[in-house]
């Protein structure tokens, strides 16, 4: 069997190579109408407004991720066990997130989904004259994504914007009540490797979320974190993988480098045996495909399983709620149905 570094080094190479690839309804309605009144409140109201309650990750069967013109009271309806929303769907109001949790269609965990390896000009955080003054963590923006910079994600004035006060981007979510976080751009550490040659770029990321993850729990035991792609660092890093509650990862096995598509299977399959040693290790595995053909859908919810991931199939922009005929949520995964697959 081969050792962590050196599987860590093969799949980064496969990363290299395949890169040049061509509730009772009337109540819910009116608590979400209500919170669009509600102005932003004192930090100890909002504490003392969402109860803990314990959250069985390793319960979850399905999950929804959108980030645009998600609708929470649309969202608590249906029968998702994990949902990831910005945290712009909570409207500024402490009543959401817990409404949602508690919706018609069944309890819910909600992830806020937060970039921690680029800043986002659209967040509460942004200061316009960044643009023309930037401060030093501030990096060149995203040649693919608009309104995104990288960042210098070491630097511990971009960390205390994301964690460590009242001020802070993680206070706000846990004040609103989420369960967790989904944290992007973790593979910005990746970036800096290879262009700046940074030895300590991996251990600088894993530092960084371990350090933000004992802050949360401090505040709220049992909060969720999960860190979007970069699997890799819980192999290189034990003390890492111990405390992530799991992974998300996109394009598994559809998605990449083009949607409706299959990925590479070297890509796949290197990517597998590294998430089967977080599936070992107690963690829930989230996958993203982005395909709209069928038959890729109906494979991909199947190969998901058999792994023991947990799988969605949506659109790369995550801008609608996609439920995939066969795969609906109100359904336990040994009721999907996989007709699509008898004809490809």
């Amino acid at each position: 069997m081969r050792g962590p570094a050196t599987f860590c080094e093969v799949f980064l190479v496969l990363m290299v190579a395949c890169s040049g690839l061509p509730g009772n309804a009337g109540e819910v309605t009116a608590v979400f109408e209500a919170a669009a009144e509600v102005p932003v409140v004192e930090q100890e109201a909002i504490a003392t407004a969402v109860p803990l309650t314990s959250k069985d990750w390793l319960g979850v069967e399905d999950f929804l991720y959108q980030l645009q013109r998600a609708r929470p009271q649309r969202i608590a309806e249906t029968g998702f066990d994990l949902v990831v929303l910005s945290i712009g769907a909570a409207g500024n109001s402490p009543a959401v997130v817990p409404a949602l949790k508690e919706g018609p269609g069944g309890e819910k965990l909600v992830l806020a989904y937060m970039s921690i390896g680029q800043a986002e000009t659209y967040r509460e955080y942004w200061k316009p004259e960044w643009r023309d003054n930037p401060p030093p963590w501030l990096d060149e923006p995203d040649a693919t994504w608009v309104n995104e910079f990288w960042v210098r994600y070491w630097d511990p004035e971009w960390q205390a914007i994301i964690y460590g006060s009242t001020e802070s981007y993680l206070d706000r979510i846990i004040e609103l009540g989420f369960d967790g976080v989904y944290l992007d751009r973790v593979d910005a550490y990746r970036t800096y490797e290879e262009k700046e040659g940074r030895e300590t770029a991996a251990r600088e990321m894993a530092e960084f979320i371990l350090d933000f993850t004992r802050y949360a729990r401090e505040k709220r035991p049992g909060f969720g974190v999960f860190p979007q792609n970069a699997e890799e660092l819980g192999v290189q890093f034990p003390d890492y993988l111990a405390e992530m509650t799991g992974v998300g990862v996109e394009d598994l096995y559809y998605g990449y480098p083009r949607d409706h598509e299959p990925s590479p299977a070297e890509w796949t399959a290197a990517r597998e045996e590294i998430l089967d040693q977080w599936v070992e290790a107690g963690k829930l595995v989230l996958v993203i495909d982005y395909t709209a053909r069928a038959d890729q859908i109906a494979d991909s919810y199947r190969r998901a399983r058999e792994k023991g991931y947990v799988d969605y199939v949506t659109d790369r922009s995550l801008g609608r709620l996609r439920i995939n005929p066969g795969f609906e949520p109100e359904k336990s995964p040994e009721e999907y149905e996989f007709g699509a697959l008898e004809g490809s």
